[in-house]
C-alpha cells in the first residue's frame, strides 16, 4: 500500500519577497476587509480612510453626473463636510452644482493631474477645493461614460506622481465598480425583501379563501392539506352546501403558481360561489357548475393571459351517498373500496378559461361505506426527484392500495401520500403548488 506524499510546507517569506512589502501586506489586509462588506456606505468609508493612509492624501471630493442633463452634478462626497452623507439613501441632501472645474473635468471625462493648482474663489466648488495645490481627477466609468468623478486633493504642489497615474486610474474604477455593484445588490435585497412582504400579503388573503375549517358534512369524515410552491398559488378547494342537504366539492388548479395564478384563483373562488349562492334545487348538476365557471373565466380573461383553470366538481348526497361529477383537465380522484382503486374519469373535458363554448358533461357514481375519495393536483403527480423523474400516477396508486380502508383515516392516508412524496423527491424543491383533499365515507 502507498503512503500518501504529505503535502510541501508553505515557502518562506524572505526579505525580498513581494508579500513582506508593508504596502502589500496592507493592500491585501485592505482587499480582505472589502471582500466581506455587505454596505456600500460603510466600504467607501474604509476604503477611503485606507487608502488616504496608504498614499498619505490630504483632502478628497466626488462629484456625479448620474441622472443629471447637462451641466448639473452632484457633489458626493468630501472630507470638507463635518458630516458624511449617504448618496444612495440621502440623496436629497447632496448639493446640486453646475460649472466651474469639478464640471468641467466630469463631462470632459479624462483622468487629469495638476500638480501646481490654484483653485478659484468664484469656482462654486471653491469650499471642497480651497487650500489645495495639486489634484488627481479619475472618471469613474459606467457603460463606457465617465459618470462620477473622483479627485484627490494635497495641500502641496507636485504632489502626484504621474508615473502611478494609471495604477490609480485602474484602482479607482475598480473599487467603484465594486462599490456600484454592492449598492446595488443592496437595492436589489431591498426591492425583493418588500417584494416577499407583498407576496406573503397575497399569499395570506389567499390562504384565507380556503376553508379555515373543513364542515361537517354528513356521512363525511375529511382531511386537507395545501401548500404553495412560493408565497402565493394557484390551487384552490372548496365545499359548498346546496339544496336538499346536498355539498359541492371543488379542486381546482390555476396554471403556473405565484402571484398571476393567485389572482386568478381568487376570481374563481368569487365566481364558484356566486354560481352556489343563487343555485336553485334544480339546478345542482356537476357540469352546471363547470359551464359557468368556464363562461366567466373565459369572459374576464383573453387569449394573451394564457392561464387556465383544471378543476373537479362532485355533488355529494348524504342521504343516497350519490356522488356526480364533473372534470374539466383534472387529474381524476382516486377511490378506494377495499382493496380496489377506482380513477374517477368517465367524464371530462377541457380546462377552464380555454374556449367559451366548451361543453363539460356530468357522470355518477354509488359511494359506499369504508370508500375513501382522495382529490389531488397534478403538483403531487408532477413532482420531480433529483434526477428530473416525475412522481407519476402509478407510483400514487400504488400508495393508494396500500393504505385503503378500513384502516387508515384521511389524514393518515394524506400523510402517507405525503411522505411518500417526500422519499421519491429527496429534498428537490416543489416548483407546484400542492393539494390533497380525502374524503371517508362513514
Amino acid at each position: 500500500m502507498s503512503v500518501p506524499t504529505p503535502p510541501p510546507p508553505p515557502p518562506e517569506v524572505s526579505a525580498g519577497s513581494p508579500a513582506a512589502d508593508p504596502r502589500v501586506r496592507d493592500m491585501v489586509e485592505l482587499v480582505r476587509e472589502l471582500s466581506a462588506q455587505t454596505d456600500a456606505q460603510q466600504m467607501v468609508r474604509d476604503f477611503g480612510d485606507r487608502f488616504r493612509q496608504m498614499f498619505r492624501l490630504e483632502g478628497f471630493v466626488a462629484v456625479s453626473r448620474r441622472g443629471l442633463e447637462a451641466p448639473w452634478y452632484r457633489v458626493t462626497r468630501s472630507t470638507a463636510w463635518e458630516h458624511k452623507i449617504n448618496p444612495w439613501k440621502q440623496s436629497d441632501l447632496l448639493p446640486l452644482m453646475q460649472g466651474g472645474l469639478l464640471g468641467r473635468l466630469l463631462y470632459d471625462e479624462q483622468p487629469v493631474i495638476d500638480n501646481n493648482f490654484h483653485p478659484d474663489p468664484d469656482d462654486p466648488a471653491y469650499e471642497h477645493l480651497k487650500g489645495h495645490r495639486s489634484f488627481m481627477a479619475v472618471p469613474h466609468y459606467d457603460a463606457g461614460r465617465g459618470l462620477n468623478l473622483a479627485v484627490n486633493l494635497d495641500p502641496e504642489p507636485g504632489a502626484f506622481d504621474p508615473l502611478t497615474f494609471a495604477d490609480r486610474i485602474l484602482t479607482h474604477n475598480l473599487f467603484g465598480r465594486a462599490t456600484n455593484h454592492l449598492a446595488t445588490a443592496q437595492k436589489l435585497a431591498e426591492a425583493n425583501a418588500a417584494l416577499d412582504a407583498e407576496l406573503k400579503v397575497v399569499g395570506d388573503i389567499q390562504r384565507s379563501l380556503l376553508p379555515q375549517t373543513l364542515p361537517d358534512v354528513p356521512r363525511l369524515t375529511m382531511a386537507a392539506h395545501y401548500a404553495t410552491a412560493t408565497r402565493a398559488g394557484g390551487d384552490y378547494y372548496d365545499l359548498f352546501p346546496l339544496p336538499d342537504g346536498r355539498w359541492g366539492i371543488l379542486v381546482a388548479d390555476v396554471s403556473g403558481h405565484g402571484t398571476p395564478a393567485a389572482v386568478v384563483m381568487a376570481a374563481t373562488h368569487a365566481i364558484a360561489h356566486a354560481y352556489t349562492h343563487d343555485l336553485a334545487a334544480d339546478a345542482c348538476q356537476p357540469c352546471g357548475m363547470l359551464t359557468y365557471l368556464n363562461q366567466r373565466l373565459t369572459g374576464r380573461y383573453d387569449a394573451d393571459t394564457v392561464m387556465f383553470v383544471t378543476a373537479f366538481y362532485g355533488v355529494f348526497n348524504p342521504d343516497t351517498l350519490e356522488l356526480a361529477y364533473a372534470a374539466a383537465g383534472h387529474p381524476p380522484p382516486r377511490l378506494c373500496r377495499g382493496d380496489q382503486l377506482e380513477h374517477l374519469d368517465a367524464v371530462g373535458g377541457l380546462p377552464l378559461g380555454v374556449t367559451p363554448d366548451s361543453d363539460y358533461h356530468s357522470a355518477t357514481t354509488t359511494l359506499e361505506p369504508g370508500d375513501e375519495l382522495l382529490l389531488f393536483t397534478d403538483g403531487i403527480t408532477e413532482a420531480f426527484n433529483p434526477q428530473r423523474q416525475q412522481y407519476g400516477d402509478a407510483r400514487l396508486d400504488a400508495v393508494l392500495r396500500g393504505n385503503c380502508p378500513p384502516e387508515p383515516t384521511p389524514a393518515e392516508t394524506i400523510r402517507a401520500v405525503l411522505d411518500d412524496v417526500a422519499a421519491f423527491t429527496n429534498g428537490t424543491a416543489n416548483d407546484d403548488d400542492r393539494t390533497l383533499l380525502a374524503l371517508r365515507v362513514e
